[in-house]
């Protein structure tokens, strides 16, 4: 009867299988796990109860350097033109590019005989909806452990959740703000602030001076207070993405708009493309670890997007008043 409660809960059965799940239960691992594939069930069927015509497609994968994962992938909706919420669970031995990568963020990793052991699992998602009044979302929350060359292991959490809207809705970047704030304080007071200022200077596209988006909250490299402090954080984060949200699609995924308003959009949604093909940290890692999936990495990119030689928004029009909040982030909740 477990086993079935479980299984209505998630998109598929877990990459670890329940009965290991099970027997490691107590063990962090295991607990991230079963709270990425939660995470996953409870935004896909959010979203697909907004776009009622429209279905998941649950495409489960295996990787041969070990661990594979679930990705969900809803495309050409009423709602939604493209929505994905991948979960991967990988391990194996760390790339000597990803090695690099990751010293040179500050971490001191000692290799043995020049092999990393890793484990690496997480949730991540990135909803492009038709309409140009409901903003694009991004979040992802993932669990890092390396074993070094003389069995001590380093571990961290990393994540975030972020809003990218076409055309700049007040109520709307406050909600959004305000519900993340929330999740965070129950933990600590300094880590809102702190996170979204992360997030801001994160999702910050340098070559055109402008952040990919509103905002909301970033974090990496998390390893204190301790681990299970860190996991209930992650957790309170995760569990916020579907109220920060959903609210937002169904107060506007119904009005209505120009094509003048749907071709900057796709303008918008170059930038997207530009910052995550350039800058984002996920997507190289993904590319740079062998057995990677690539049809999963690249899923957050949209269906469509657009770029055309020098354009520039008129001034004091509402395209311009979005450019000037991506250009300098505001503080939404106080």
């Amino acid at each position: 009867k477990e086993e079935e409660e479980l299984r209505q809960r998630f998109m598929a059965p877990p990459v670890s299988g329940l009965r290991e799940l099970r027997r490691r239960r107590r063990e962090l691992r295991s607990r991230m796990e079963l709270l990425i594939m939660e995470t996953q069930g409870e935004v896909c069927r959010a979203l697909a109860a907004l776009d009622p015509g429209a279905s998941f497609v649950v495409d489960t994968w295996e990787r041969k350097e070990g661990g594979g994962g679930i990705s969900c992938v809803l495309q050409d909706g009423e709602v939604f033109e493209k929505a994905g919420v991948n979960v991967s669970v990988v391990s194996g031995l760390l790339s000597e590019e990803a090695a690099r990568q990751m010293r040179s963020r500050g971490k001191s990793l000692k290799a043995k005989d020049g092999k990393l052991p890793f484990c690496a699992m997480g949730v991540s998602s990135v909803i492009h909806p038709k309409n140009p009044h409901v903003p694009t979302m991004h979040f992802n929350y993932r669990y890092f452990e390396i074993e070094e060359a003389d069995g001590t292991k380093q571990w961290w959490f990393g994540g975030g959740t972020d809003l990218t809207p076409t055309y700049l809705n007040e109520e709307d970047a406050v909600h959004f703000h305000k519900t993340l704030k929330e999740a965070c304080d129950k933990h600590d007071l300094k880590l809102y602030p702190k996170y979204k200022k992360w997030c801001d200077d994160y999702f910050y596209i340098k070559h055109r001076g402008e952040r990919r988006g509103i905002g909301g909250i970033f974090f990496d490299d998390m390893d204190s207070p301790s681990k299970e402090e860190v996991f209930q954080f992650v957790k309170s984060c995760a569990k916020a993405v579907v109220p920060c949200y959903i609210p937002i699609v169904k107060r506007h995924c119904h009005d209505s708009f120009t094509p003048e308003e749907k071709l900057w959009q796709q303008l918008r949604r170059g930038r997207y493309v530009e910052f995550n093909l350039v800058y984002d940290r996920g997507t190289k890692f993904g590319l740079l670890t062998p057995g990677s999936r690539i049809e999963s990495i690249l899923m957050s990119l949209p269906l469509t997007a657009r770029w055309e030689y020098m354009h520039a928004p008129p001034e004091s029009s509402k395209e311009a008043e979005i450019l000037e909040v991506l250009r300098n982030p505001k503080d939404w909740v106080h």
